[in-house]
């Protein structure tokens, strides 16, 4: 029985892993979402942790990985270099414990 708990625990935990990948496209007409990043931690929708690897991030949670092509990307997004054109404003932190939504109501831009 216990075999099969830890198959089951060991199954979640890979699920979980899934990562959220990001590409940043050139041109705003390419993106998904339209994304500023601003100066303090209390401007933001979401604070983001930028991973590694791909295993080391988490759906939705903000931990990212960049991905280097388009294809290989859940979503993409434009950087804007103003806060009024963006449809999320994000935060970069240093740790990934840091990470996540603090304005739910925009959750749903990056599923």
């Amino acid at each position: 029985m216990k075999k099969y708990l830890l198959i089951f625990v060991a199954i979640l935990i890979v699920n979980k892993a899934e990562s959220q990948k990001i590409f940043s496209v050139d041109y705003q007409s390419q993106a998904d979402v339209k994304v500023f990043v601003v100066e303090y931690e209390s401007q933001a929708d979401l604070k983001v942790y930028k991973v590694d690897y791909s295993s080391q991030a988490g759906k939705n949670n903000g931990k990212w990985y960049f991905v280097n092509y388009a294809s290989q990307a859940d979503k993409k997004v434009y950087f804007v270099d103003y806060a009024s054109q963006a449809d999320l404003k994000v935060y970069f932190v240093d740790y990934a414990s840091q990470s996540g939504w603090k304005k739910s109501s925009k959750k749903q831009l990056m599923y």
